[in-house]
């Protein structure tokens, strides 16, 4: 008996596919509900399960685009599972194996990829939940293995009483004489990243968009920090970050300001009565923004807590379609990455976007001691918003908002 593979629904409006990695190749015997390849969607990478146990024939090739429902290989149930075979000698000359280190916590996919790549999964460092080691994992340990193994020639000094060469003439490469490669790759775009661009473009053409400036000053957000991160850490289990003194701020922005948290449907005005804030989290398959729901409920360590598991899975391509759509704001922190300053692009049809960045220390005024100047840890802020529904005074007002929270973060208890 054949059991047909079948390409499923990744998520609502989702019609086409991408044929990703195959785990398992045609002839292998595979298990019920292993993993055995994975598909992309213009939003996300999902792992597609064998239906049954059996001998896999696969039809679809990595790269081919498929509809949703369309069948790409099968499982012959009839076949009779072959005998595990003993390990070869090793000769020297095959590609060494790591050890199956069956006491490390690692997904399926991670295990596989150790397998093929030689990689010890015991010497990897999981960032899975609960330490898990995932693909990016080992991935990671894999393409630093070479690096760490390739040990630089030596060369011998010459000796002292040889004589110096006269120096050559320098000779000017021409156009036909340049060294180097001149060679020119193309690679295909993920569904990931057209869709990326896709709203990107979408985004400029259709908004009336504009950036609003301000500058934080960090000390008293940062003593808090400091103060009780351990005691937040121990308590909660998660470390006690900016983001989430941000994400509350903006709640507490949005709340005085509520044309910002609304979207242009049509020719009218949609209000939110909830505050779903997306956060912009990059991975090496591109940007995603998985939502925090009904943030304007959420605690500090609520909102750290999600922030990390999403980061967690986004990484390994584990984000549901529905926990990256609905948002009504977003904040983005490209301060993580070095960013001093920018002006973020609009998430459609979101009419707001909160930019983080980079905290520096810059002279400024003492607001204690008006008229000396002192060093504080600075950080430009930046709201990007449409015009056409969100009047220049009402931006201004939103980002100043974020700015007295994040100074003064007991206002955020105070509800000031």
């Amino acid at each position: 008996m054949s059991v047909d593979i079948t390409i499923p629904s990744p998520g609502e409006s989702i019609t086409e596919v991408t044929v990703g990695t195959w785990m398992k190749q045609s002839g292998d015997w595979v298990d019920k509900d292993e993993i055995i390849l994975e598909i992309e969607s213009d939003k996300a990478t999902l792992e597609i399960t064998s239906p049954a146990s059996g001998l896999l024939t696969a039809t679809g090739a990595t790269g081919d685009e498929l509809a949703v429902g369309e069948v790409i290989g099968a499982i012959d149930t009839s076949a009779t599972k072959p005998a595990a075979s003993a390990p070869a000698a090793d000769t020297g000359t095959s590609k060494a194996v790591a050890a199956p280190a069956e006491g490390v916590k690692a997904t399926p996919v991670a295990r596989k990829i150790a397998a093929d790549e030689g990689v010890n999964l015991a010497s990897v460092k999981g960032t899975g939940p609960s330490g898990r080691v995932t693909k990016a994992d080992v991935l990671a340990a894999s393409a630093a293995a070479p690096a760490a193994t390739t040990a630089a020639p030596v060369v011998p000094a010459a000796p002292a009483s040889t004589p110096v060469a006269p120096t050559a003439p320098v000779v000017i490469p021409t156009s036909s004489t340049i060294p180097g490669s001149r060679e020119v790759r193309r690679v295909r775009m993920t569904k990931l990243r057209k869709r990326i661009a896709e709203r990107l473009v979408h985004s400029q053409h259709t908004a009336a968009t504009l950036t609003t400036f301000n500058e934080v000053d960090m000390t008293r957000s940062m003593a808090l920090r400091k103060q009780y991160k351990e005691a937040f850490a121990e308590k909660y289990g998660v470390g006690l970050g900016f983001m989430s003194f941000f994400v509350k701020a903006a709640v507490h922005a949005l709340k005085a300001q509520p044309t910002v948290n609304a979207s242009i449907v049509d020719d009218e005005i949609e209000y939110h009565d909830y505050m779903d804030v997306g956060v912009a989290v990059g991975t090496d398959r591109g940007l995603v923004v998985p939502v925090l729901r009904n943030t304007e409920g959420m605690s500090f360590a609520e909102i750290e807590a999600r922030i990390k598991d999403f980061a967690v899975r986004a990484r390994t391509g584990k984000l549901s379609i529905e926990e990256m759509t609905g948002g009504t704001f977003t904040v983005s922190n490209g301060g993580v990455y070095g960013s001093m300053m920018s002006t973020p692009i609009l998430n459609p049809p979101q009419s707001g976007i909160l930019g983080m960045h980079g905290i520096k220390k810059r002279a400024v005024e003492d607001p204690d001691n008006p008229g000396n100047i002192v060093l504080r840890p600075m950080m430009y802020i930046a709201m990007s918003y449409d015009h056409r529904i969100i009047d220049g005074t009402e931006a201004v007002t939103f980002l100043k908002t974020i700015k007295e929270c994040v100074e003064a973060p007991e206002r955020m208890l105070l509800e000031l």
